[in-house]
């Protein structure tokens, strides 16, 4: 595994050394574009590797299991040739939403977590998963119902640390109370920054010593410039139904896009690198972009070489300031989902 860098950081509560910049695998099952052949994604899971990137995100709920089986895959592959070991790479994976009914549907009974937990382990097929989150919380089922079943596979040696996903931060500190947190797992970006707040996710973590993980810190690509007008999505994007995505608010965002093209220009990196560093900005915080692009890692990666200043700081909060965001982070229904 190549070594591009001496920054790895360890997970809160446990002794899982990581890039601070990992991958998440979402977008490899064609949640954003067309779907990636499966040569294409391997291709950018190896050039992960190669980069010095060992953290993996992926879910049971991401194509139902396939991007589990294909992220064991490409690290199996990886394996036999000889580019790294099994503990090298630390692979996160998540339970809580299942398929009922031709729909998904948010539940953490006992039997539900075991049965995609079980599935998962056979999926990825790599001995053991080193971060198991709740991707929801199920209001339905008490969190420390939830996280005594998610201990039993500590004990089992299938699972080596404890995430939740989107929790709020009351249901962290119960989640904490019955087995230490390693991470928690939530949306936060330049035009996400409601975990900022005091005594809000990232405060909370640093006092538990739980490591913040940020999901989409590029804005779902917005934030990097890529997308310059809606008819730049797929048909098939997900995109499409996102209100930051749609209609004025689309409008409204590009502006906020321009003065970090802008900025980004001024300090000789490109938006993602800036909006990376900013997410990183917080010493207790990793975050794991997506891309389905080899070129796009590189970009990525670069990020760790990015210092932002106190007076790049003030700017930017300012730009966030003058610039509000347009539009929830998802539709109605899903925010409904969102425990915080």
């Amino acid at each position: 595994m190549a070594e591009t860098h001496t920054n790895f950081v360890t997970l809160g509560n446990s002794n899982l050394k990581i890039n601070p910049i990992g991958l998440g695998c979402m977008g490899l099952v064609g949640v954003y574009t067309t779907k990636p052949s499966e040569e294409d994604s391997i291709k950018v899971i190896h050039k992960a590797l190669d980069l010095g990137i060992n953290f993996f995100d992926t879910a049971y709920f991401y194509g139902w299991g396939s991007n589990e089986e294909l992220l064991g895959k490409a690290i199996k592959s990886a394996i036999a040739a000889g580019k790294i070991k099994r503990e090298d790479v630390v692979i996160a994976t998540k339970f809580g939403v299942i398929q009922s009914e031709g729909k998904s549907k948010i539940t953490s009974t006992p039997d539900d977590i075991r049965t995609v937990v079980d599935g998962s382990l056979q999926r990825l097929d790599l001995g053991y998963i080193d971060l198991l989150y709740q991707h929801r919380v199920d209001p339905k089922t008490p969190i420390e119902d939830v996280v005594r079943v998610m201990t039993e596979y500590v004990k089992q040696g299938k699972v080596k640390a404890l995430g939740l996903s989107e929790a709020s931060v009351e249901t962290l500190r119960k989640a904490h109370a019955v087995h230490p947190i390693t991470a928690l797992q939530t949306e936060y970006s330049l035009w996400t920054t409601d975990p900022d707040r005091p005594h809000s996710h990232i405060d909370v973590c640093r006092e538990l010593g739980v490591t913040f993980v940020a999901y989409s810190p590029l804005g779902r690509g917005f934030l990097t410039g890529a997308v310059q007008k809606p008819e730049d999505l797929g048909e098939g994007d997900w995109r499409r139904s996102n209100p930051r995505f749609k209609g004025e608010a689309f409008s409204k965002n590009l502006e906020l896009v321009k003065a970090i093209q802008d900025m980004a220009k001024q300090k000789g990196c490109t938006p993602a690198q800036l909006a990376l560093s900013w997410v990183l900005r917080n010493p207790n915080v990793v975050t794991i972009p997506g891309t389905t692009k080899v070129e796009n890692l590189q970009d990525n990666i670069g990020a760790l070489k990015i210092r932002l200043t106190d007076e790049d700081n003030v700017v930017i909060k300012k730009i966030l300031d003058q610039i509000p965001v347009e539009g929830t982070r998802y539709a109605a229904g899903h925010m409904d989902s969102l425990n915080i």
